[in-house]
């Protein structure tokens, strides 16, 4: 291990004893919000401090055994426990490596999945509807709720627009990668000639703000907009003025939903979208302001970026950022995203470990 790390979890076991200090004063408890912080660090940091402190243990019975290697009579009892100590060691050095890594404190929320047309005009709409069904089926797989927040019909029955709210556990932090520029290679229903033709959806997620951020917006920065919902037909569409459009002033951010007919929800989960997107602008702006330093592997999940192709002739998705090729593209667009999702959460994984070994995290 290197001398830094070691040091780092030499800091954190001084920051136990701190811990032990604080939360033995009878007064802590007296401010439970900060007595429930407190603890819930003391929780992460002990386990982290014990299995270093395992770690330092089993160096020094690997120094003791090595030492007895020379003996004749102990020797093979001693090679055993060189290779048992060995193998614990290797083990507890990853363990505790992965220990360090930075958490997103949003990986548990739950998220907005915004999935918009770009180049390719109703083809780029078809590839968006199959990419909402593809995160839906997924969502399906994973036991998660989702609903339709806003939608914008092409005239072909795809998406030119569509926003899904998606409830369940660690819902961003599976899909946070998913950020990105989308392509799609294939024939269209519509081309004659049977040529190949490529477009592009891009798609967003966002988590999902609590509720005390949400109160937080000026109502004198909002406007707020109602009209008519556009739909299919039938006879609740396009009777009353039920839709919502919440416009923030200061940055010209826009949110929308015509899903409810009711007015007043439709209000709430357009608010809940747009101060997502707020939100999810600070973080780019932050991400960009990091990246200039050192650009991660993964990106910024920044819209403009391509991160993925689907190459339907070939049967074959490529993510870009991590050089992944599957050749199973139907199963992947019938919502078995986990092998993708892995791949790229273990590649996050890697480029953290080797900035903290490099000092840079």
């Amino acid at each position: 291990m290197k001398d830094s790390l070691r040091q780092q979890f030499q800091r954190l076991a001084l920051r136990l004893n701190e811990l032990d200090a604080t939360l033995a004063d009878p007064g802590i408890a007296a401010d439970m919000k900060r007595f429930r912080e407190l603890t819930r660090e003391h929780a992460e940091v002990s386990g982290v401090v014990e299995r270093f402190r395992r770690f330092e243990q089993r160096e020094h019975d690997l120094a003791g055994a090595e030492g007895m290697l020379g003996d004749p009579d102990m020797a093979d009892m001693a090679q055993e426990e060189v290779a048992a100590a060995q193998a614990d060691i290797e083990r507890l050095a990853l363990e505790l490596q992965t220990a360090l890594l930075p958490r997103d404190p949003d990986d548990g929320r739950n998220a907005f999945l915004e999935i918009r047309a770009g180049t390719g005009g109703d083809e780029s709409a078809l590839f968006a509807a199959d990419l909402a069904r593809m995160y839906l089926r997924y969502a399906e797989r994973r036991g998660w709720r989702s609903e339709v927040m806003s939608e914008s019909l092409s005239d072909l029955g795809g998406y030119k627009e569509v926003v899904f709210r998606i409830e369940g556990d660690s819902v961003y932090g599976r899909l946070k990668f998913e950020s990105g520029g989308h392509r799609v290679q294939r024939v269209p229903a519509t081309e004659t000639q049977g040529r190949i033709h490529t477009s592009a959806c891009t798609v967003a997620v966002l988590p999902e703000p609590d509720e005390a951020q949400e109160l937080q917006l000026n109502p004198s920065e909002l406007r707020i907009d109602t009209f008519r919902a556009s739909g299919a037909g039938g006879q609740h569409v396009n009777k009353t003025d039920s839709a919502i459009r919440i416009t923030h002033l200061p940055t010209g951010i826009v949110a929308e939903c015509q899903d409810d007919r009711s007015q007043h929800r439709n209000r709430a989960k357009a608010m809940a979208v747009l101060a997502a997107r707020l939100r999810e602008k600070e973080r780019t702006e932050r991400a960009a302001n990091e990246a200039a330093t050192r650009k991660g592997l993964i990106g910024s999940g920044d819209r403009s970026d391509r991160i993925r192709t689907y190459n339907f002739p070939q049967g074959r998705l490529t993510d870009h950022r991590i050089n992944l090729t599957l050749y199973k593209l139907q199963f992947i667009l019938d919502g078995d995203l986990d092998e993708v999702i892995a791949a790229l959460e273990a590649a996050r994984a890697a480029e953290q470990l080797a900035a903290l070994e490099s000092g840079e995290a």
